[in-house]
């Protein structure tokens, strides 16, 4: 006889073991509810020790970015471990490209739930394998963050630098030789927005008083401070915006007015770089000795 395996009965499995919503439910199903053998088969089959390790750093990684051979869909995965050895393993860098190509493919794919639930070639998901590869090779593993753009009147383009950093663009018209060559200036020049329009006036006018206080001790009548503050203004946002700013390959143009002289526009782009935003655990390891030798 099956049972009903509620939500609470999920809830309360991933607190026991810290696991996955999708982990435990199937673990639930298959143990028919019982949750001490439920937790007793992912203690087996490596989940648990697995989730031993999710409290711990994973900022290292790689970037996997793959495009459809047409050129309309374009996706990126940011996906994390704790050492640089681990993510140049085959192993590692095997599920950061079938998950990129599986998210390329995908339909529908928004949320974090939905990614982890997605399939990989042999049927098993990717946060079943995640957490196979965290058993096997010993590190916390997480999938960071993802994005997909997909047109069709447009193109898309993508650029990789090594594996620490990818860029994706979505263009009006495509053009894979300029948008490469934006993909590759994004990489280089981190642009914090598309255009103007897009950087948020609580912003600008947090720029705007820090120039009032810098330009109100120099003295200079009010008119004068106006324009040069005015200019400052317009300086932060052509060094924010990536239509602002000017282009790596020829400083004389920016990259706004490059897309207007091939008839095209960016509609989007985004940016990943390894272990961006993450903060690492600074280790000291002659204190970490000293603490031993005391018996701390």
């Amino acid at each position: 006889m099956s049972i009903t395996i509620s939500a609470g009965m999920v809830k309360e499995l991933r607190e026991r073991t810290g696991s996955g919503m999708m982990e435990c439910k199937k673990a639930l199903v298959e143990a028919n509810g019982d949750m001490d053998l439920a937790i007793e088969n992912m203690r087996k089959s490596g989940l648990a020790k697995a989730d031993k390790k999710s409290g711990r750093i994973a900022a290292e990684g790689i970037i996997g970015v793959k495009v459809s051979n047409d050129g309309k869909s374009v996706a990126i995965v940011d996906i994390n471990c704790e050492t640089d050895f681990v993510a140049k393993a085959d192993d590692f860098v095997n599920f950061v490209n079938s998950v990129s190509l599986a998210l390329l493919n995908a339909e529908n794919i928004e949320t974090e739930e939905q990614l982890l639930a997605m399939p990989l070639e042999g049927g098993v998901t990717v946060d079943e394998m995640r957490r196979g590869l965290i058993a096997k090779l010993g590190e916390n593993i997480t999938v960071r963050r993802f994005e997909k753009f997909k047109t069709t009147e447009g193109g898309t383009a993508c650029y990789l630098h090594g594996n620490k950093i990818g860029v994706i663009v979505e263009l009006a018209a495509t053009d894979s030789e300029l948008g490469k060559d934006i993909a590759m200036h994004i990489a280089a020049s981190k642009p914090n927005y598309l255009s103007e329009e897009q950087v948020p006036a609580e912003t600008v006018d947090k720029e705007k008083e820090i120039f009032m206080a810098q330009s109100a001790e120099s003295g200079k009548p009010a008119e004068i401070i106006e324009k040069m503050i005015a200019g400052q203004i317009r300086k932060f946002l052509a060094e924010v915006t990536l239509l602002g700013q000017p282009f790596i390959k020829d400083d004389k143009t920016t990259v706004g007015k490059l897309v207007a002289s091939k008839g095209n526009n960016v509609i989007r782009f985004t940016r990943f770089e390894v272990g961006e935003g993450i903060e690492k655990k600074e280790e000291n390891f002659a204190e970490e000795v000293m603490a031993q030798v005391r018996g701390n």
